[in-house]
């Protein structure tokens, strides 16, 4: 389908609808443009700022019928540019940072109701307000919306408990191409009705419709929570210990992060206030947490002292305050800052199957090392859930630039034997436009199929976040 750049005329109208403090002009509209890894810059004949579902679903209709591009933009966090649209006719950015209220709060659901606006810290501290937890954590949780979050079904650091976005939302509200609204913010953990659009758009990275507002579940807060480091001999030791503790410690574990020394040195040499637990660091290590009733700490140390029996476990630091605890996930959440000063030649987020986790990584290893035996890696993530940040590196004292020859065939490399393991591309970045190509190759062609024809099902003319995510 044919899109069109907007008229003056049709721009008017919008500016019209909206208001002053709905738009945002072009000459005002670079921090909408951009995205962390700086592969793209955006472009948007005007900036969309809807006040509400409404309003939202009216602006679709108008762009459909126009055949107007929409990009979707919630906080402009993504890391596979599906929030910037660098090519084609240009559109219009729908930003949704005005739709920003928690409409409801209800602990006695264990749910609250939150426009797709609200900032992912915010919608963590109206759950602790009430004595709840929201346990979705990511980095960019300072900037994230919650609309992007979903659009994305993000994950973090506490998946293996609680699970990604998707499973943490009882329902969403979105606006839908042709200009209708639905309206799905029931607090219900069971309605068997149909087919669940819920989970049809959320991951879809506003390429159906836009997310206006969600349902999302609570939790109990953790009564005690125990924190603690510890060296292991590699990644299947790792496996191990994670299966070690689990028996002793049930499903209290929330986190379990694997850390490649490499990622500890980047992050000492380039993150003002990081610290190492250990002096020397070894070279792989845990990040564990347990939050349940009181009585966590000793519980913890128990269970690691059964795992030093079992020689799942080489040394332990265990948190004894809570500044020691913020003071160990410092240093895991400063690595992705680190990665970035030092610059990272290919950066791949990618998962697999827990038990084939460690032969990925040494499979990789010794491939890359024909490609240039001098390549660096820095390999960390949510081992508990399978998923790694396989980040390759130039050699000290060179930059990336120089190997961007290789950068296509390290990403080849990487992929291959993600792919040959049973994992995935894309753990929980998404597909974007950096992997358009990448899914196209490794993704199941009826799963494409399939959403090719919903894609033109719901959104006929296109408009909604071209380029992004189908190849």
């Amino acid at each position: 389908m044919t899109l069109h750049p907007p008229s003056a005329d049709f721009l008017d109208a919008l500016r019209e609808r909206l208001g002053p403090q709905g738009v945002r002009e072009a000459g005002d509209s670079a921090p909408y443009l951009s995205e962390p890894r700086d592969l793209w810059q955006g472009e948007a004949a005007l900036i969309l700022r809807p006040g509400s579902a409404e309003e939202v679903a009216a602006l679709l209709k108008t762009c459909a019928e126009a055949r107007v591009a929409v990009i979707p933009h919630a906080g402009g966090t993504g890391l596979v540019g599906g929030q910037v649209r660098p090519e084609g006719p240009t559109g219009v950015l729908l930003s949704v940072e005005r739709l920003n209220r928690v409409r409801q709060v209800a602990p006695e659901d264990d749910a609250m109701i939150v426009e797709a606006g609200v900032i992912l810290a915010e919608a963590q501290r109206q759950a602790e307000a009430v004595d709840r937890l929201f346990p979705l954590s990511i980095a960019a949780e300072g900037s994230a919306r919650i609309g992007g979050v979903l659009g994305t079904n993000a994950g973090g650091v506490q998946v293996l408990r609680y699970g990604m976005a998707r499973d943490l939302v009882l329902g969403v509200e979105a606006a839908l191409p042709d200009g209708s609204i639905h309206r799905g913010l029931k607090l219900l953990r069971k309605d068997n009705t149909g087919y669940d659009l819920r989970h049809l758009l959320i991951g879809s990275e506003g390429t159906l419709g836009v997310i206006t507002a969600a349902a999302l579940r609570l939790f109990p807060r953790p009564r005690e929570t125990a924190t603690a480091f510890v060296a292991v001999a590699g990644p299947s030791a790792a496996l191990d210990l994670l299966h070690g503790l689990r028996a002793a410690l049930g499903e209290t574990i929330s986190a379990f992060e694997l850390i490649k020394d490499a990622g500890v040195g980047f992050a000492l040499a380039h993150v003002p206030g990081v610290r190492a637990p250990f002096t020397p660091m070894p070279g792989w290590s845990v990040l564990v947490e347990a939050g349940g009733p009181e009585g966590m700490g000793e519980r913890l140390e128990a269970g690691l002292a059964e795992a030093f029996d079992r020689g799942e476990a080489q040394d332990a630091v265990i948190a004894a305050s809570e500044a020691q605890r913020q003071e160990m996930w410092r240093l895991r959440e400063s690595l992705p800052e680190a990665n970035r000063k030092v610059g990272s030649i290919a950066s791949h987020d990618v998962s697999a199957p827990m038990s084939r986790v460690a032969a990925f990584i040494d499979e990789a290893e010794t491939t890359l090392a024909r490609i240039a035996p001098e390549l660096r890696t820095n390999c960390f993530g949510h081992l508990g859930d399978g998923n790694l940040h396989y980040n390759v590196f130039p050699p000290e004292g060179r930059r990336r630039e120089e190997f961007a020859n290789v950068k296509g065939e390290i990403t080849r490399v990487v992929h291959d034997l993600i792919d040959a393991h049973g994992g995935s591309i894309s753990a929980e970045h998404g597909i974007g436009r950096l992997k358009r190509e990448d899914f196209a190759r490794y993704g199941d062609p009826a799963k494409i199929a399939a959403m090719r024809a919903i894609k033109a099902a719901l959104d006929p003319a296109g408009i909604m976040n071209p380029g992004a995510v189908l190849p």
